[in-house]
């Protein structure tokens, strides 16, 4: 690593404990769990109802505090990077910093400093990939003598029988970002950008709050307007160009970078869509490296039984997924032949080196989160590189690659590499500690909690960071309607309650 560069000295997690086994929701639903578990995962998480985006991301942000030792008064720059803001107009960081401060206050420690920049970052699921770029410029530029930390919070929610359903999540994962760092190393000039208008991809148009009454104890239903495969084809796409873009600017051969690399992590709605793209990225690099790359791709195509010629047609052509959806055509597969391709992939010796050891690590937490859209990719990571502080994977020497994408669409590569002595940052990343004792939620507990009643719940001591009331002032004098207040408790002051 050189002297002198920026990222990552630390991560620090949060879910809550509410918990829904994809197995039991099967059951519940009548969906194949054989099925769901191959492409989706094991379980989600789902917020209770004095919760949001703002308290998880807090949760987060207070244990990096106190994990790392940072000092509060140093950090310059706090980013939340989310898609469920619950405020218009004030930055969701400027909430999150508050409630930070009253944690800090109630443990005798000082607060966050007054000269603080507090940005809310939103790009659908590219909003922490946007924080970490903005605290990366700020550290090289007018913060080289302060730290940074970029949260990345959101709760993932779809309406009951959907086919967004079983990809649900919530969670939140903050990151300490400083000048030398401890755990992974950034170098934006190695970065690649792609972006692109979708319209009908995956969207949230404030529409879908009319009718809707803010309540405590109630959140408002946040279920996007979005179009499963097509959002699919356009993730598969963009990703696509971002690795394009990445690789002219790095020249030498594609296939090569894939085989050395030390590990992928990518923006990850469910456990098999990071894996398509990324094997689709490197046919696409195959076709690219000239004779030799063409050569081991014409093995695959032929035993795909795939015209030689058509796939490398189809693979020079940049697919308008935009007109042929304003003309009513939601492309599904913006590659098909490629796509029938990588299925004949999977069983080639080179899947297993290309693939499977690349994106493993971190893995097995994942399938246990759901979709936590922005905070799904540094879950990953933090996830990945404590799982390979565990069990002495060597990364150091290696780039590890972080491609992170949002829908609407936009996609970005980040180049990383391992400090030294990375393990002992990885290690209390607490990516699995956060996993810990869930609350599991049967059929109706579920079907409670998603509708947004409260009654019934298992009981919970209420400790940290929580919704108190909602405003419902509004006079010539004062208003403050919708507007939250929170409450905060150690561990030890509070009592349990049932919610009813």
């Amino acid at each position: 690593m050189k002297e002198g560069t920026s990222g990552i000295s630390g991560f620090a997690g949060y879910v809550p404990p509410y918990r829904v086994s994809l197995e039991d929701w099967c059951g519940w639903t009548g969906n194949s769990w054989e099925k769901t578990r191959a492409v989706i995962g094991d379980g989600f998480r789902m917020p209770g109802p004095d919760q949001n985006a703002y308290t998880m991301a807090a949760e987060a942000a207070l244990r990096l505090i106190l994990e790392h030792e940072v000092d509060p008064q140093a950090v310059g720059y706090l980013a939340l990077g989310t898609e469920s803001s619950t405020d218009n107009a004030t930055s969701g960081a400027i909430v999150v910093r508050g409630l930070i401060d009253a944690a800090l206050a109630a443990r005798g420690l000082p607060p966050l400093a007054r000269d603080l920049e507090a940005p809310e970052i939103k790009q659908a699921c590219l909003g922490g990939i946007y924080g970490i770029k903005g605290a990366l410029r700020y550290l090289q530029v007018d913060g080289a003598r302060r730290s940074a930390i970029v949260i990345a919070s959101d709760i993932a929610e779809y309406a009951r029988g959907s086919s967004g359903e079983p990809t649900q999540g919530a969670g939140a994962v903050a990151m300490l970002m400083e000048n030398d760092p401890k755990l992974l190393a950034i170098d934006l000039l190695r970065s690649a950008s792609a972006s692109r208008y979708r319209a009908l991809d995956f969207r949230k148009p404030f529409s879908r709050y009319c009718g809707q009454e803010r309540l405590a104890g109630r959140r408002l239903h946040d279920f996007p307007v979005f179009n499963g495969k097509y959002s699919t084809a356009c993730y598969i796409d963009e990703t696509i160009a971002s690795l394009d873009v990445f690789f002219a600017r790095r020249r030498g051969a594609r296939a090569a970078y894939y085989r050395d690399l030390g590990a992928v992590f990518m923006h990850r709605p469910y456990d098999r869509m990071p894996v398509a793209a990324w094997t689709l990225g490197y046919l696409f690099a195959l076709a690219a490296d000239g004779a030799t790359g063409q050569a081991e791709l014409a093995e695959y195509a032929a035993a795909a039984d795939v015209n030689w010629q058509a796939l490398l047609d189809e693979m020079g052509e940049s697919p308008d997924l935009l007109g042929q959806a304003l003309e009513g055509n939601l492309v599904e597969e913006p590659f098909p032949l490629a796509a029938r391709v990588a299925r004949s992939f999977r069983a080639a010796p080179a899947y297993r080196a290309v693939v499977t050891e690349k994106m493993t690590l971190g893995s097995r937490v994942m399938r246990e989160l759901g979709n936590l859209y922005a905070a799904a990719l540094p879950a990953w990571l933090a996830a990945g590189l404590e799982e390979a502080s565990e069990t002495d994977v060597d990364l150091q020497g290696k780039d590890i690659l972080l491609i992170g994408y949002g829908s609407g669409d936009a996609s970005e590569v980040l180049v990383a590499t391992a400090a030294a002595g990375w393990r002992v940052a990885a290690a209390k990343s607490g990516m699995t500690a956060a996993l810990r004792d869930p609350v599991d939620l049967d059929a109706v507990e579920y079907a409670a909690l998603h509708d947004g009643s409260s009654a019934g719940m298992p009981l919970q001591e209420e400790v940290g960071f929580a919704i108190d009331r909602v405003g419902t002032i509004d006079t010539l004098r004062l208003q403050d309607t919708g507007i939250e207040y929170y409450r905060y408790r150690e561990e030890g002051m509070a009592s349990a309650r049932t919610r009813t």
